[in-house]
Order: structure tokens, then sequence, then C-alpha cells
């Protein structure tokens, strides 16, 4: 079990230090951006195609982060009324939905997409398609192995399920 918290610790670690890296990048870009556009009257195609790319990057990056981290936006409605083995049943059928969509659609498909356009080129930069879409299977992969250890924590009883139901633990206990 130390192992897993270890490799979660690192992944998060490493995802929000990229996280930060091309945010900071997008940062330095885009204020390059503004300024030879409006101080200097020339824009510049390479920086718009950087940005985008940056952004589409840092984007699925993050979600894969946010994932892994369970701060993510959910709807609760159905999950905060069940309690006990039925919600823990509700949670790992919900974190197999995620394991199959991110295998199907994310790594498979993001491997077809990523195979489907290495040989076309961006207009500005001149690199093939194919590198910007590596991001789609790497955060699938990513997603992957955050589900899988929220499976694991969610079965041997390391992670919370809400709030909420600490809450009404606490109130049936006064």
């Amino acid at each position: 079990m130390k192992t897993l918290k270890t490799l979660r610790k690192g992944m998060d670690k490493v995802l929000s230090s990229a996280c930060f890296v091309i945010f900071a990048f997008m940062v330095c870009i885009g204020t390059y951006q503004i300024v030879v556009r409006y101080f200097f009257n020339s824009p510049s195609t390479v920086s718009e195609e950087l940005l985008t790319y940056s952004f589409t990057w840092m984007a699925l990056l993050s979600s894969a982060y946010v994932f892994g981290k369970k701060d993510h936006m959910r709807m609760g409605f159905v999950a905060d009324k069940l309690n006990g083995k039925k919600r823990l049943i509700l949670e790992v059928v919900i974190e197999a939905l995620v394991l199959a969509f991110a295998v199907i659609v994310l790594i498979f498909g993001g491997i077809r997409i990523m195979n489907l356009t290495m040989t076309q080129v961006t207009a500005s930069l001149g690199i093939p398609m194919g590198t910007v879409y590596t991001v789609v299977p790497l955060s699938g992969v990513l997603i992957v192995v955050y589900t899988v250890l929220n499976i694991i924590d969610l079965c041997t009883g390391n992670i919370r399920l809400s709030e909420s139901e600490e809450t009404q633990d606490e109130g049936a206990a006064k």
C-alpha cells in the first residue's frame, strides 16, 4: 500500500509541475504575442500555434491530475443518498466506467488519431500533428493508473467516500 501512495504522490508531483511549467510557458508566449502584435504591429503565427497546442496539453494533463486528486466536479445526488456497501459498489462501478472510457476513447482512440495525423504538419511550427495529439493517449494512461489506484483505495477502505457520509456518521453517533 505504501508503494501505491508513493506512486500517486510521484504522479501528482510530476503532473502538477508539468502543468505549472506549461502555464508559465503560455504566459511568456502570450505576453510575447501581445507585445509584437500591438507594439510592433507584426503578429506572430508561431506564438499563436504554441499557445493553442500548449493549452491543449495543459488542459488534458490538468484533467488527469484533477481526476487523480478526486477534485473533479461530479453530480452526487444519487451517490450522496447511499451509504455503506451500496455506496462502495456505486463508486467502484463509476471508477470502472471511467476506466473503460479512458481505455477506449483516450488510449485507443488517441493512438489512432495520433497515427493518422503523423504525416500532417502544423502550419507555422512544422511539427507533425501526431506529436500534438500524443497528449491524448498519455492523459488516458495517467487516468487509467489513477483509476486503478482509486479502485484499490476504495476496496481497501483507504479513501473517504464523501464528507456528507462523515457528517451523517457523526450525527448518528450523537
